[in-house]
């Protein structure tokens, strides 16, 4: 008798070439509507699955893995970030977390750069414009904007995204700053001429742009909060490609209001849907739908990873991608 084939369930609609290899190797459960799944139904998929693919809006907490089932025996995230998932839980209970490292780097710094380039530019500004049929002809005091080369680029997290950030910044004429506990590797930083600062107090008083690519965990928490978004110039700009918990939202609402700082340009929020109303209202902030990462390559790229990582272990071997739970 052949051996069983891994129930797999998958929590989101996911590419069609993902979802036809699943369902070639497993016995998939796919998801037949584009949205996530509801707490009931997360726990009914982690009392029957061998194999459970969660993506970044399913929130696994203790008390879901709690109601997992025997065969329960690996989480295998659709992205590079596990914050949505108790990692440390599930390892205790026995269930291996893996995820999709790498595969957002490019993508992310891309739209870093993007949202960069809108805010100081006022690219949305001008677009509306153009739409609403409100442009009348060049002007030499219309959208004026700001320069961006010769300006400081804060970074906060130079690992790979921040890395990657700061390769294309420097390209543009910036001059890259960063904030790490630890310095990044010279070989790294020295073609760069990436400036570490162990204070990130006195890394955001310097620099015209903030640019957050760390993780969030219980260490990043509203690192940027009102008290450090004080501290930034009046002049200056922030932009969100990683997580929106790293900024305390209504501290950096407050600021663009009063105008202490010059605009903000965000692809993840605090609180997520629905969308603070007084960050849509506000016309120095670019704001955009969590796309950092969505190109149909980075995704074909998750995709092969989750089932390199499934394969893998049901052929009794470790994943490549297992995930460490964080410890402080």
């Amino acid at each position: 008798m052949p051996p069983r084939r891994l129930t797999v369930v998958i929590s989101r609609q996911l590419p069609a070439g993902v979802e036809a290899r699943l369902t070639d190797l497993f016995d998939a459960e796919l998801r037949a509507c584009d949205s996530a799944m509801t707490r009931a139904e997360l726990i009914a998929a982690v009392e029957r699955a061998d194999v459970l693919v969660t993506t970044i809006t399913d929130r696994i907490d203790a008390g879901i893995l709690a109601r997992a089932g025997p065969r329960l025996k690996l989480i295998a995230q659709f992205g590079a970030g596990v914050d949505n998932l108790d990692v440390a839980t599930a390892r205790q209970r026995g269930i291996l977390v893996t995820h999709t490292p790498g595969t957002t780097v490019d993508d992310t710094a891309d739209m870093t750069l993007a949202l960069i380039l809108a805010v100081t530019r006022r690219i949305p500004e001008g677009l509306a414009a153009m739409q609403a049929g409100a442009w009348h002809g060049w002007s030499p005091t219309a959208f004026l904007g700001g320069r961006i080369a010769g300006r400081r680029l804060g970074i906060l997290g130079m690992g790979r995204i921040g890395t990657a950030v700061a390769r294309r910044a420097r390209a543009f004429g910036m001059a890259v700053h960063y904030h790490n506990r630890t310095p990044a590797p010279e070989q790294v930083t020295g073609p760069l001429g990436a400036v570490w600062h162990d204070s990130l107090d006195h890394m955001i008083s310097r620099v015209d742009v903030i640019s957050v690519n760390c993780p969030h965990t219980p260490a990043t928490f509203h690192l940027m909060n009102a008290r450090r978004i004080a501290l930034m110039k009046p002049g200056a700009v922030i932009v969100n490609t990683s997580r929106g918990e790293v900024i305390d939202e209504n501290a950096l609402v407050r600021a663009l209001e009063a105008g202490a700082i010059a605009g903000a340009g965000l692809d993840v929020f605090e609180h997520g849907t629905p969308l603070n109303p007084r960050l849509r209202s506000l016309p120095n902030v670019v704001l955009l739908p969590h796309m950092g990462s969505a190109t149909r390559e980075g995704r074909r790229e998750m995709g092969e990873k989750v089932l390199l990582n499934i394969k893998t272990f049901a052929d009794g071997h470790r994943p490549p991608d297992l995930v460490v739970p964080f410890r402080g």
